[in-house]
């Protein structure tokens, strides 16, 4: 198996250091177009392999795209980092421009790849990936819900003094604030978590989940990494050993909870084949008008990436 990360980054570096970790794959591309930098940064996950016990092998490139050739999973998290009141849309124009000439490489060298795409503004660099690609869109999707959730969970387990390990939970809709979470299908240890804490409590806990990326931008003066590094590795392990997860991913919505043609945030089951199930849910009016209103901006901001293109 190989895998190929674009981008040798914080959150590229990330992942591609807890593949190597957990043995996901033989061989592990580490790209980037700053020279010798994906190279660096690959010789020095390679050379924590004696101290941790893994031998996945990972290799960089400075932008030769046919050291990445055959890969089953390509990670793209090539673009410009947000920065302190920058919001995800700023981010438009200029990395739409890098994710579409990086997945015309990645298309050319590997046609049978699995795509993840984790550049921001997330919804929307998923669509740009999918245009480019002209694949099949189970083959093309988005890693936001996986590090949501994860963040939405470690909040709940701060505040109820539990196991992460424990909780469960599902996010929808788009990457940011107008994600959507669900209470209703949140649970600790099999239990409900209303049963477990104040709506007031959990009320602040979501609004802490919708605005996590800024807070963290907000501390350190830009984007997050260990957890989004993290949370797409989760993904590609999911495809590569063919596990079948359920995970909320951004995934192009064909007449699922009546959209089309929209990536939105939905669990998914996620396989060797990519995205193998779209699960739709038995969604109560309130979180169904949530998410409506979820896809209105991101096919707000799609709609731009359209406009661009049309005047290309």
């Amino acid at each position: 198996m190989k895998v190929t990360v674009v981008g040798a980054g914080n959150v590229g570096a990330t992942c591609a250091n807890v593949l190597a970790h957990k043995e996901i794959a033989n061989e592990i591309v580490l790209l980037d177009i700053k020279e010798g930098f994906a190279e660096g940064k690959a010789l020095d996950i390679w050379e924590t392999s004696p101290i941790n016990l893994y031998d996945s092998r990972t290799v960089g490139s400075t932008n030769d795209y046919s050291k990445t050739a055959n890969s089953d999973v390509v990670v793209i998290t090539s673009g410009l980092p947000r920065k302190p009141g920058m919001s995800r849309d700023d981010l438009i124009a200029t990395n739409a421009g890098i994710v579409k000439m990086v997945t015309e490489n990645v298309v050319k060298h590997s046609p049978n790849a699995k795509i993840i795409c984790v550049s921001n503004p997330l919804d929307v660099m998923t669509y740009c990936t999918y245009l480019t690609a002209n694949i099949d869109p189970s083959r093309v999707f988005g890693m936001a819900g996986v590090l949501d959730t994860a963040r939405y969970r470690s909040f709940l387990a701060e505040e109820l003094n539990i196991s992460p390990k424990d909780i469960q939970a599902v996010l929808m809709g788009g990457h940011g604030d107008t994600m959507v979470p669900l209470p209703s299908y949140t649970t600790v240890g099999g239990i409900p978590v209303t049963e477990l804490i104040s709506t007031e409590k959990l009320n602040e806990i979501i609004e802490r989940t919708k605005f996590g990326g800024g807070e963290i931008v907000k501390l350190l003066g830009t984007s997050a990494w260990y957890a989004p590094g993290a949370a797409a590795a989760q993904m590609v392990e999911a495809i590569v050993r063919d596990q079948k997860r359920i995970f909320p991913v951004c995934a192009w919505l064909r007449g699922e909870y009546g959209m089309n043609d929209i990536y939105l945030g939905v669990p998914v089951i996620l396989g060797k084949n990519g995205i193998e199930k779209i699960i739709e849910l038995d969604l109560n009016e309130e979180e169904k008008a949530m998410l409506e209103e979820s896809a209105v901006a991101v096919r707000g901001v799609m709609g731009v990436l359209d406009t661009m293109n049309a005047n290309v």
